[in-house]
Parts: C-alpha cells; structure tokens; sequence
C-alpha cells in the first residue's frame, strides 16, 4: 500500500465530504428539527443533479440550473409534505410513495435515459473533478463548496431566528404546544420539507457537476450517508457547546469525516462492492454510541452509590 496514493485521493475525498455536507445539512432540517424521517431524499438526490444537467445540455447558465434543481427539490418536499399532513400518511411512507414516483420523474428528466453527461471541456461548470488541481486558486472546487457551506450555514442561521424559522422549531420540538401557541404546524412541515428537500437537490446539482454526469440511481442510500454524517458530528463534536450555526456545520463536517474514513477504507483494500454494508455499519455504531454512552454512565453511577451507602 502506497502512502502517498492515499494523500493524493484525500483532496477528492474532501470535495466529495464538502457537497455531501451540503446534502447532510439538508437531512438535519427533517430529522434533528422537525423530528421527521423523511426518505423522499433518496428520489430527491437524483431529481437535482438530473434537472441541472439537462437545462446545462440545453444551454443555460449555471446559475439558472442550479435554481431550477433547486426548486424540483423543494417540489418534491412539497408533495411529500401534502401526503403527511393532508392525506394523513406516516412520514416515512408518504416520503417512501414520493421517493417512487421520482424514479419514474427522473426517468422523463433524463430524456428516458438512465444517465446522461456533461463533459468540463464543453460546457462551463461550477465545480468539477477536474477542478480539484492544477486550476487557478477561484475555481479550486474545494475552495467554492467551502464558500457555498459558508453561505448556506449563515442564511439558515439567519432564517431559523426569524418568528417563521422558530415556528418550525417548535413544531418540531412540540407539536402540540405550538398548535396551543397558534402555529400551523402542518404549513411549517410542509415548508421545512420542502427547505430540506430543496437544499438536498441543490447538493445532488452540484455532486453531479462534480462526477460529470446525472444518474437516475445516484440517491440510491443518500439518506444512509445523510444520517452518517448528522450522527458522526453529533457524536464526535457533542462536547462542544456550539450554537444553531455550530451544529450545522458539525453535521457537514461529519460527512467529510465519513468520506475520509470511507477512502482510507478504500486504501487499506475493501472491495468496493461492500462499500453500502460498511456504510450501514457505520451508521449503526454511531447510532448506539449515545445510547450505549449512557447506559454505561447510568451503571457507573448506580454503582457508586450502592459503595457510598
């Protein structure tokens, strides 16, 4: 095993991390704030990157593409949002029905193709592979998605301070007292879904840019690295008494984090068909930490009181 090998895929593995975190921070807004399990991302994370990649075929600009597969995403919120809180279905399920119904979508988006591509040489792309190295320092792909982080962390900062993001706080935190405090909580479902979804097919944009193509099964297991990275910066950074803002981006870091560890795995020789059960695993163990942390600091106490009696 080559050292250096492993330092030369470290920059791409931290390109890949930054769009992801992008992605993960989307899946903080249903599952930390609204305490919603929302699979809809898995649909959503191809919808984006395939909106943005044929208005690029079909000429447009960048910035364009991008508000578009951002608005394709917080359309699919939408429809989610309406099968929970107008027909009554269980989150999980009314994100797994829109989930299926975006295959179909993403299909048609796609010109009935399962992939299509944009080479870097031809069209004017915001981030890239390419971009990685060897580019003038403003387009260095890993420097743009460190701005747009930036950005997009201090406009939910902002936003979740507003009387509308606070109101989704507390519908996340405690339906029934936010409906006694006169909040509509099914507007604000409905609107941190769409917020989530939208910013889930922003970083499906930008990823598919990234890798020069549009898959319509590129969100396959999206929603198992999204909670990987929530959980890996909850768990590594929960010492930290951070705000709002902090907790974001904990969440991105996680997913850089996760992309490291996942190349280092890579280096040390895992077949990389494997790569969706380490994933699994992973998150798996992140997950019982808190709670195994717990149960062992609960133990440790009731022990030293019975010594102390």
């Amino acid at each position: 095993m080559n050292i250096m090998s492993l330092f030369n895929a470290l920059p791409g593995a931290c390109a890949q991390g930054l769009i992801w975190g992008i992605m993960a921070i989307g899946v903080y807004i249903t599952y930390k704030i609204l305490d919603l399990a929302d699979l809809t991302v898995d649909g959503t994370m191809a919808t984006g990157g395939a909106v943005c990649i044929m208005m690029i075929r079909s000429g447009h600009s960048i910035g364009l593409s991008l508000l578009c597969a951002v608005l394709a995403g917080a359309l699919a919120g939408l429809v989610t949002g309406i099968f929970h809180t107008a027909m009554g279905i269980p989150a999980i399920l009314a994100g797994i029905l829109t989930q299926l119904g975006l295959y179909s979508i993403n299909l048609r988006i796609l010109a009935n193709s399962s992939n299509q591509a944009v080479s870097v040489d031809k069209y004017s792309l915001l981030v890239s592979l390419r971009y990685i190295k060897g580019v003038p320092f403003y387009k260095n792909t890993i420097l743009i998605c460190i701005v747009i982080l930036i950005v997009l962390i201090a406009l939910l900062y902002w936003f979740f301070g507003t009387e509308l993001g606070c109101s989704i706080r507390a519908t996340g935190s405690n339906p029934n007292m936010s409906r006694a405090q006169g909040i509509n909580t099914d507007f604000c479902k409905i609107l941190g879904l769409m917020l989530s979804n939208g910013i889930v097919a922003f970083a499906s944009a930008l990823y598919a840019q990234y890798q020069g193509f549009a898959d319509v099964n590129m969100g396959r297991g999206a929603i198992v690295i999204g909670l990987a990275a929530v959980i890996i910066g909850e768990v590594i950074f929960s010492r930290v008494r951070g705000n709002f803002a902090f907790k974001l981006f904990s969440a991105a870091l996680g997913a850089i984090i996760y992309y490291i560890v996942l190349q280092v795995v890579l280096w040390l020789g895992l077949n990389s068909n494997d790569l969706k059960l380490f994933s699994a695993l992973v998150v798996a163990l992140f997950l019982a930490i808190p709670y195994l942390k717990d149960r062992y600091s609960k133990k440790t106490v009731k022990k030293g009181g019975a010594s102390r009696a």
